[in-house]
């Protein structure tokens, strides 16, 4: 079972992005998501990270909630 704590931090990480609180917040500051694009689509993404994405998202995995409280940040 996995233990990862479910939040901001362990999500950035997970995508290979600094994961303090000013970093996650200068991302989302400078980078939004364009109305009709899913968030794995967004073009600031790299392919890996596009695919994790994807995956949590099309599996309902434990990231996916986290994924789409991250999208709405990113859609100002």
């Amino acid at each position: 079972m996995d233990t990862t704590p479910l939040d901001l931090e362990h999500l950035f990480q997970q995508l290979g992005l600094e994961s303090d609180s000013k970093a996650i917040e200068l991302f989302i500051t400078k980078h939004t998501i364009a109305a009709g694009l899913l968030i794995h689509q967004a073009e600031f993404w790299t392919v890996s990270q596009q695919h994790f994405l994807a995956e949590a998202i099309a599996k309902d995995a434990q990231w996916s909630d986290l994924i789409d409280h991250l999208d709405t940040l990113l859609r100002k």
